[in-house]
């Protein structure tokens, strides 16, 4: 992911650069000639979903966005866009992932960081007719930063990827209803007959030195092309896979998303504002108002973990 850094006093969410894009969205299903009934109901789930109102409060340097770009297959399936990182790139080389990056001082609105990634990357129009927007969801915690990621659907097949070699090396396609499956969406290959196509590690998870460790939840999916060395879908962007497909489809994916006990995505963000220096510093340096992260966090101005520690009762009694 890739992004400059405004000189100019940022200007923190909630503003109009995050306001999360609620317009009335009339998805014309009727103008694409195959789509399954299934896809049908999803694309509407993704259009009619409103993102709940958020309640921290972001640095904007520390901003960035994803495309969820969707397209309709020939037997009228969803399939959703993914990229091999170029192997050059001095972090994440190789890793399957969405276009995306950190947000540009030019940038109105989330939604503009994530076409405008995607067209440096991948070539992908900015036109809102061809590529018109279905949703943009809540926010997800990477290392440093806080990912929004953009759904939209592909409506013009003729478009050709012109792809940015020193970003990406390779695109391919995955079924978006194959992320909340346990079973592959391809026939098992030689080389990936001993693997499982869907896997999760479960890591400890300390949001500050000497706090309680949690548990947090990473998933994988193979992408049967792990012969021609393209990595599993993994993490973060599997993450935001599985949220995408949950709200299309409107089901729950066929294993547990989250560990147990494990903090909720809004706590972890609320912890990182608080305890992660790049945070920290960035949210300083802009004038962020912390007030209601230290709420979420259970932190009192001394920083006592209250609601840790009304957690941590929860689990003892209700293993008693």
């Amino acid at each position: 992911m890739r992004g400059t850094m405004s000189t100019k006093k940022s200007q923190p969410y909630p503003g109009k650069l995050l306001d999360f894009h609620r317009p009335k969205r009339r998805l014309q299903t009727s103008q694409i000639p195959v789509l399954t009934e299934d896809s049908k109901r999803c694309l509407r789930n993704l259009a009619n979903y409103e993102t709940p109102k958020q309640r921290l409060t972001f640095p904007r340097s520390r901003l960035a966005a994803v495309l969820v770009a969707l397209f309709v297959g020939r037997k009228g399936d969803l399939y959703v866009l993914l990229s091999r990182r170029s192997s050059s790139l001095r972090t994440y080389a190789g890793d399957t992932s969405l276009p995306g990056g950190k947000v540009d001082p030019e940038d109105n609105s989330i939604e503009d960081t994530a076409r405008r990634e995607a067209f440096e990357e991948i070539g992908l129009p900015r036109d809102k007719l061809k590529v018109p927007l279905l949703c943009v969801l809540e926010p997800f915690l990477a290392a440093e930063l806080i990912v929004i990621p953009v759904v939209v659907l592909i409506l013009d097949k003729s478009l050709t990827p012109l792809l940015n070699q020193a970003e990406v090396d390779s695109l391919f396609s995955h079924p978006l209803a194959s992320f909340l499956s346990t079973t592959p969406p391809f026939p098992s290959e030689p080389d990936t007959l001993e693997f499982e196509y869907h896997t999760f590690h479960d890591y400890d998870y300390a949001h500050s030195p000497g706090a309680r460790k949690d548990k947090f939840r990473a998933h994988s999916f193979l992408t049967g092309r792990e012969a021609g060395g393209v990595k599993p879908v993994f993490g973060l962007t599997a993450a935001m896979l599985i949220r995408t497909a949950t709200i299309g489809y409107g089901r729950e994916p066929s294993f547990e998303v989250h560990a147990p006990g494990s903090p909720s995505t809004e706590e972890r963000i609320a912890w990182a504002l608080l305890t992660r220096k790049v945070f920290v510093d960035a949210c300083e340096k802009e004038g962020v108002d912390l007030t209601v992260a230290r709420r979420i966090a259970g932190m009192d101005d001394q920083g006592s973990r209250m609601r840790l520690r009304e957690r941590s009762r929860k689990q003892v009694r209700s293993k008693l």
